[in-house]
């Protein structure tokens, strides 16, 4: 029951259902999903401790977002996706490889314009470099940072050629792991995702930080 109640909550805050430095009252969010307040209090437990969730003068509410947030998340990001890269190149199996080829092709095939499609390649795609890894703390730990990053709506990929951008690093960044050259695919995923930082920030910081609303979406880079 706990389980399902924290599903429902990430996933709403994600989404900017509930919104950030909304309220989050045991009793409230109990009536409203017609549970009991034990598996309530732990699901919001569990996303106080992925950080969707904050106490603030006694009482809980949805974490709120700041560029200085946003720029705090990549700078933990960027390391560990620099090791995945880093990871992957040295452990990658030949399924694996198989994996991380089909689904840069699908990635690549994917219309700049289909937003919804374009989010979901590639997420797998990045996923797929953390599952080569073959190390399950490094992988849990991305899947946290990636919780904290898809609260921002702004996708990197459609500001100012930033697609364009995105793809050519794509390939340079597989053709590293593929080879298995250990540092340039850590170098590689380095500039990639300071690339995606430095573009979300400035849609953070600008006057209208959300893009056109045919291009919202979260995407790892």
């Amino acid at each position: 029951m706990a389980a399902d109640v924290y599903a429902r909550l990430r996933d709403d805050i994600i989404s900017g259902e509930l919104e950030a430095g909304a309220p989050l009252v045991v009793t409230t969010v109990a009536t409203r999903m017609g549970v009991s307040r034990t598996p309530v209090r732990e699901a919001l437990r569990l996303l106080t401790r992925d950080g969707l969730v904050e106490s603030s003068e006694r009482q809980l509410r949805v974490a709120g977002r700041s560029a200085q947030a946003l720029f705090d998340i990549y700078e933990v990001r960027i390391p560990l996706e620099a090791a995945a890269a880093r990871g992957a190149a040295e452990r990658h199996t030949s399924f694996d490889r198989m994996q991380l080829i089909r689904l840069h092709e699908i990635l690549r095939e994917v219309p700049p314009d289909d937003v919804a499609a374009l989010n979901a390649a590639n997420r797998k795609f990045h996923e797929a470099i953390w599952a080569a890894t073959h190390n399950s703390a490094l992988i849990d730990f991305l899947k946290r940072l990636d919780l904290y990053l898809r609260r921002y709506p702004a996708t990197a990929l459609h500001y100012a050629g930033r697609y364009q951008d995105s793809r050519g690093e794509h390939e340079a960044l597989l053709e590293a792991i593929l080879a298995r050259d250990v540092e340039v695919a850590g170098e590689r995923a380095n500039v990639h995702f300071a690339a995606a930082r430095d573009v979300r920030l400035r849609f953070y910081d600008s006057a209208d930080p959300d893009p056109d609303p045919v291009f919202r979406g979260n995407t790892q880079s």
